[in-house]
């Protein structure tokens, strides 16, 4: 089984996906992170303000982080750093995790405006 481990920045709750204003970016990563779960990934997430003995506790993501805290968030697949600084899309995450993205599972935006999602006017 992959293993998916995402070291986030201090944020107000494990995902980021909470308070008045949700970042759309942390929304999208955390669903597509239940995606990876879904499909046999093992996904283990870190936030620096809740967790900080898991990030003491690897050497690498202490090192990134001695390099500047913009290097958070961290994500490693099976203990090896692939992305730093940014939250990767659903298409990485399958590339570096051996995936295969169908276009069923690309993410969808919501239709917004005038029409009704799932009206078929937009």
């Amino acid at each position: 089984m992959k293993k998916l481990e995402v070291f986030d920045p201090a944020m107000c709750c494990p995902t980021g996906v909470c308070g008045v204003e949700v970042d759309p970016v942390l929304a999208q990563f955390a669903a597509d992170l239940q995606w990876l779960g879904a499909h046999g990934v093992e996904v283990l997430r870190h936030n620096l303000g809740q967790a900080p003995q898991a990030f003491a506790a690897n050497a690498a993501v202490l090192k990134e982080m001695e390099a500047g805290m913009e290097r958070l968030p961290i994500v490693m697949v099976d203990g090896s750093i692939v992305a730093t600084g940014v939250y990767p899309s659903r298409a990485q995450l399958a590339q570096k995790l051996g995936l295969a993205l169908t276009a069923e599972a690309a993410p969808r935006l919501k239709a917004q405006g005038c029409c009704p999602p799932d009206s078929g006017c937009c």
